[in-house]
């Protein structure tokens, strides 16, 4: 008997000592990928100056902002994780190889990413911020622990102020619970705490994922070459080519000629790099091949638009389920059976789709977030990004995708329940949330994807034409559509 015992403690020790390196080895290898993405953004002045101590505080403040952007990656990675997982087991049920792959290891992690996500949260990047802007008390001596005092200070005076906040409103939502769990600060109040951080960043979902969408359109089409409907490039080439030539001149007799074009030297300048980035974009066009020019484009807009209103009907099919089954909820799982059942109703095929479409809203989110008029100037440019705003954008990235396993899971995108303090949040039990967020994610996403084809359609057909250049005061809307059928026959014949 005591010899299985033994036996048995040694397999859980051997279980945990390949689970713990398993999460090393991928954090890791995140940690690495994230420090590469922010060196490539940061602004060097600030690391190579001759104050030793600026230095060393932007470097310490670049490895917490490092750490925090490789939870958020491995936040993302969660859902296709635990999917493909389950999956592989089910492949490979009996394979020696797979072991490993287990449901401890796969709620070790969602633990592991929930307890980092909060802590950089809530300590590690309001430190970080609190440290950079930090000068040392007055009196005291400079120096980096000086610095580090002040901030620890400051940190303390907002954790008060939060948690004071957040007693506050549970007080008026949950009087009686409140006053009983004065002091019960970990098993209440950073649940509560977590509860409002994630229900926050699954309303920002909301809002930036339907105008994400949207846009993948006009940034993948960016990005590829378009097909020539009805439109003579080499013509527009020409006239590009022209007026780059038309803006150098101007810009090298600037010294000479008169004082008005001395005054606008900046502004033709602007207008020179967006003329030259014009034509070079025309040349690619005109060397692009037949299929990249004529196949590409459309292969890619049909994709987009494929799986836009796949998510579309999926949520509509979760809406319906959620009127009729009360397990179609989003709730907790405690012990992940996997191996046992596929969490898609078309097997494989069907659970590779839902790690596509995740991976496809999560990207559509950072585009629609960096797209919005509140958060463009979040937009980092490479090597000229400071480190504030590297902070505010590895806080930005950590919400959204912190909570894109909740914004999954609520959508019903993915049957994968919640696993570990994910499934804890207060407000998954409330039908009325759910359902109404699943309403307006439908609506709002709906709207953004007819508005989207129509008027880019309608914006190429102008284009085609040559109805592009009218006059300013000629409203696309007031072209009548005989115009357009007049313009095209007559540009074909």
């Amino acid at each position: 008997m005591e010899t299985d015992d033994v036996s048995v403690r040694e397999q859980l020790f051997h279980n945990r000592v390949r689970e713990t390196i398993i999460c090393v080895l991928l954090f890791t290898c995140l940690y690495m990928v994230s420090y590469l993405i922010l060196t490539h953004f940061k602004k060097n002045a600030e690391f190579v100056t001759d104050d030793i101590e600026d230095a060393t505080v932007n470097k310490i403040s670049l490895w917490l902002c490092t750490f925090t952007l490789s939870v958020a990656v491995c936040a993302v990675l969660l859902l296709p994780i635990s999917i493909l997982s389950n999956e592989v087991l089910l492949t490979f049920p009996q394979s020696y190889y797979m072991q490993w792959l287990n449901g401890s290891l796969i709620h070790g992690l969602w633990n592991l990413v929930f307890l980092f996500s909060n802590l950089s949260l809530v300590f590690l990047m309001p430190f970080a911020y609190f440290f950079t802007e930090s000068e040392g008390f007055a009196g005291s001596r400079k120096g980096v622990m000086a610095r580090v005092y002040e901030a620890v200070v400051l940190l303390l005076l907002l954790a008060l102020l939060v948690l004071g906040i957040v007693w506050v409103a549970s007080a008026l939502l949950h009087d009686n619970v409140a006053r009983k769990s004065l002091y019960d600060l970990w098993e209440y109040y950073l649940p509560y705490l977590y509860s409002g951080i994630s229900l926050f960043g699954v309303l920002l979902l909301l809002l930036c994922t339907p105008f994400g969408l949207s846009r993948m359109f006009s940034v993948t089409g960016s990005l590829l070459v378009k097909p020539r409907l009805l439109e003579d490039v080499e013509d527009t080439l020409s006239c590009t080519a022209f007026e780059e030539d038309s803006l150098s001149r101007k810009l090298n007799s600037g010294g000479t000629t008169s004082c008005w074009v001395k005054l606008n030297v900046e502004a033709m300048k602007k207008e020179y790099l967006t003329v030259q980035s014009k034509r070079i974009a025309l040349e690619m066009r005109r060397k692009a091949s037949p299929w990249q020019r004529n196949l590409g484009y459309p292969l890619a807009m049909l994709v987009l638009l494929a799986l836009t209103v796949m998510c579309v009907l999926m949520v509509c099919f979760n809406v319906l389920e959620l009127l009729l089954d009360e397990t179609a909820m989003p709730r907790g799982m405690e012990d992940p059976h996997l191996g046992m059942a596929s969490f898609s109703m078309f097997g494989s095929l069907g659970a590779a789709v839902q790690v596509v479409l995740i991976l496809y809203l999560m990207v559509s989110s950072v585009v629609g977030f960096y797209s919005s008029p509140f958060f463009t100037g979040l937009l980092p440019r490479a090597q000229d990004t400071n480190l504030t705003q590297i902070i505010a954008n590895c806080v930005s990235l950590l919400i959204l995708s912190s909570a894109l396993p909740v914004f999954s899971r609520t959508l019903g995108i993915t049957r994968f329940d919640l696993l570990g303090d994910f499934g804890r949040y207060n407000w998954l039990g409330n039908f009325y949330i759910v359902f109404l967020y699943n309403m307006l994610f439908a609506g709002l996403t709906s709207a953004s994807l007819i508005k989207t084809v129509t008027w880019a359609v309608q914006r190429e057909l102008i284009r085609a034409f040559g109805l592009h250049r009218l006059p300013l005061t000629v409203s696309r809307s007031t072209v009548p559509f005989r115009l357009l059928l007049a313009s095209g026959l007559s540009k074909i014949q």
